[in-house]
């Protein structure tokens, strides 16, 4: 059995919030900065959010703590944060943690609930992880149940439960096959990563919750106009796209209509230029009912990978 989830006094487990529960608590609540998330490339910061007697944890990130990227316009992350949560609340799956725009401490920017990983390989709930790489906390990569969800593994081929992403060099200079689970929650993330254009799917951006459920953070990099998908989610590259995740793709193309409740949420959250590359990538979709594969024009795996 799971360690229970540690939740401030007087506060809730996020697991057990709605989703419009939690906008509400993020958005209307008082922000108080608990502290620095180290490691992360931009300003995170660790906070408690209080409204109407309910308390819960956070995370911070303020527009003015963004690093500049030469191919992001600068001040745009949070928006592009809070544009994939609209994203993945439209397609039902609710693979991003509630996620909102509002002032701070340090002015605006983007504001989530934290999600604490559960580590069921030891039965006890994963650290707060402080150290965490850009977002939230916990031990990335262990999923409930005891099934690692990456692995760097001996051989050509992934074995049975597993997809093959490529090859990489292990700490002793030898390389080893990078794989991953063949895992329904993955295999939406990588449909979820390929409508918003994820240009950095990394292994710490997965956080495995308490009851099975996986969460994604960590999207700044999302929505460009280029093709700019990179993933370690590779494994089903090519395959035809399963009946659900079709339906859903479906669902989001009527919500970005241009008069679509999705387009009209997105407007004030990322270009118009933007929004309809958007709809055109879930044509595109729709249209080869594939999972897409790498383009060759843009590295197809982050680094660092983890």
């Amino acid at each position: 059995m799971s360690a229970p989830e540690r939740i401030p006094p007087g506060g809730v487990s996020p697991l057990a919030l709605a989703s419009d529960e939690a906008r509400e608590l993020l958005t209307g609540g008082e922000l108080t900065v608990a502290g620095r998330i180290r490691g992360a490339s931009n300003a995170v910061l660790f906070c408690t959010v209080a409204h109407a007697g309910r308390t819960a944890e956070c995370v911070y990130k303020p527009v003015a703590g963004e690093r500049p990227l030469w191919d992001f316009p600068d001040g745009t992350l949070a928006q592009r944060e809070v544009a994939a949560y609209e994203v993945s609340e439209a397609t039902g799956w609710g693979l991003v943690p509630p996620t909102v725009l509002r002032d701070g401490p340090f002015g605006e920017g983007m504001c989530q609930l934290w999600i604490p990983a559960a580590d069921e390989r030891d039965g006890t709930d994963a650290p707060d992880g402080m150290d965490a790489q850009d977002g939230q906390g916990g031990t990335a990569g262990a999923a409930p149940g005891g099934a690692d969800l990456l692995a760097l593994v001996d051989g050509d081929e992934p074995g049975p439960g597993w997809k093959a992403v490529g090859y990489a060099e292990t700490g002793e200079g030898r390389p080893a096959l990078l794989v991953h689970a063949d895992d329904v929650r993955l295999r939406r993330l990588a449909v979820l990563d390929a409508v918003i254009n994820n240009g950095d799917r990394k292994g710490g951006h997965l956080l495995p919750a308490a009851g099975g459920r996986l969460y994604a953070i960590d999207h700044g990099v999302t929505f460009h106009t280029d093709d700019k998908l990179r993933t370690l989610l590779w494994g089903w590259a090519g395959e035809p796209l399963p009946a659900e995740a079709v339906a859903v793709l479906h669902r989001l193309a009527a919500g970005l209509a241009p008069e679509g409740p999705l387009a009209a949420r997105l407007a004030p959250l990322i270009t118009a230029a933007e929004v309809a590359a958007l709809r055109a990538r879930t044509a595109a979709l729709l249209a080869s009912g594939r999972h897409p594969e790498p383009s060759g024009e843009w590295p197809a795996i982050p680094w660092p990978p983890v």
